[in-house]
């Protein structure tokens, strides 16, 4: 029973290591947040892409980085 336990005890610590590693790729998860946390910073018309206004083309590319973000984010962690 002891050597289940301590087997047990070492799967349980190599669980936290790895979770507590992981987690440090969650913190990618706050770069959209803070990106658009501030809308004086991008609340312009200039410059246009394609003639869609900054303000628009701004907001939807933090849509695909969240994306991008999210999928590794996911990789990683599973």
């Amino acid at each position: 029973m002891s050597s289940e336990q301590d087997s047990q005890n070492g799967g349980a610590a190599n669980q936290d290591a790895q979770g507590s590693r992981s987690r440090w790729w969650l913190l990618l998860l706050l770069l959209p947040y803070v990106g658009l946390l501030y809308p004086p910073l991008y609340s312009r018309l200039e410059p246009e892409l394609w003639g869609i206004p900054f303000f628009i083309w701004y907001q939807f590319l933090w849509v695909l980085i969240t994306v991008v973000i999210t999928t590794i984010v996911y990789k990683v962690r599973s």
